[in-house]
Formats: C-alpha cells, structure tokens, sequence
C-alpha cells in the first residue's frame, strides 16, 4: 500500500482504518499506531512492525468515556476515581479486559491498558475513526518514540498505510502506566503524570 505523509480527511482516514489499515499519528504524548482494536489481522501487523514481543499488551486510546465499556470490565474503584482525577490525560489506566478484546491486545494477559488523551483534536480524530484505536508508540521496539511524522517515515517508510501529520509531539514524556485492577494503584512506569501525585488522590 502507497504512504502518504499527509493531512488526510477524516473520511479517507477512517475508511483505511476500517478495511484493516495501520495509520501513524499524533497524540497527546508521541506519535502512536493505529489501527481497529478489534480487528486481529491489524494488530498482527503492527507487531510485526514493531518488532514487538508477544508477551506486551497494546495500548488503546479513546474518543469519549462512554468508550471504556467496549474495553474494560468490572472496573475498580481506583480505576474510576483516577479516570475522574486525571481524564483527559496522560495516564493509562490499566483494567480488566472485557471478554471481548482480542487476545492481540492483551498478549494474553486478560488486561488491558486505556487512555482518555487530553487533546481535543487527537480526540476528535480518534472518534471520527470509531471512537477508539490503538496507539501503541510509532517506533520500533528498542528506538526512540517518534516525535513527529518525518521520523514515523523514517522508522517505517511504505509499511504503514497512512502518516497523518500532526505536527511535533507536544509532550517530552510518555504516559504514566498505572495498573487499577485492585483497590490500591500499582505504579507500571512514571511519565508526565507524577506518581506523588496520584497518591494524592483519595485512594486511601
């Protein structure tokens, strides 16, 4: 399939993404790829690109909070106060999948990482495309994120469909990763969000 590095109308967008494309875009941290978190010839692609490990889940960012159900299941209190807390944001909440989320997703570990982007545009383009896709970081596994559309070109030339340019990451850290399955968070990894400041938020 030919790439483009392009300002796509959403149109053109979402119908590469429903025919089981694999986009490259902006979000509100680095530059992510997306494709349809149902769709598991998708997802076997995006591994393949990156080169990625079958034991790691791939994360899922959506448009609207009304998405989570499609995701997650039996959510914990510490998942909805944190999503209340800090949605839109850079924090990826990490819940039970729900019986309906490919094993591609999940690698088998039957969890699910989800995240509500704290930018209007990249949710707005997230929900002309369905409401939800994957975002799994646009660089091979091992490399840096990738912070804007010429490096994705860089990273993967013509093996993904489409590079939306949304121009330069706004972000200098990824996503702090938290896992909420239980009563109290579990730090996964630290990033713009503060894990000082998570514990602040009336968990206890």
């Amino acid at each position: 399939m030919t790439t483009l590095q392009t300002t796509e109308s959403p149109p053109r967008i979402a119908e590469a993404i429903a025919r089981g494309g694999i986009i490259a875009f902006r979000t509100d941290t680095f530059y992510g790829l997306g494709a349809d978190p149902f769709n598991r010839r998708a997802l076997e692609r995006i591994k393949q690109l990156k080169g990625r490990e079958a034991s790691k889940p791939i994360l899922v960012v959506i448009s609207d909070l009304d998405q989570i159900e499609r995701f997650v299941s039996d959510r914990s209190r510490a998942f909805d106060l944190l999503a209340e807390r800090f949605w839109p944001g850079a924090l990826t909440l990490i819940g039970q999948a729900a019986p309906t989320v490919p094993d591609e997703v999940t690698a088998g570990t039957g969890t699910i990482g989800i995240r509500l982007p704290d930018d209007d545009s990249v949710r707005a383009f997230v929900r002309s495309c369905g409401g939800a896709l994957t975002a799994t970081s646009a660089n091979p596994s091992g490399e840096k994120p990738a912070r804007t559309a010429e490096e994705v070109a860089g990273y993967f030339g013509a093996t993904v469909d489409l590079i939306i340019d949304g121009g330069k990451a706004r972000a200098d850290l990824p996503s702090t990763v938290v896992d909420v399955r239980g009563a109290e968070p579990k730090l996964i990894r630290e990033g713009a969000i503060l894990w000082s400041e998570i514990q602040k938020s009336g968990l206890n």
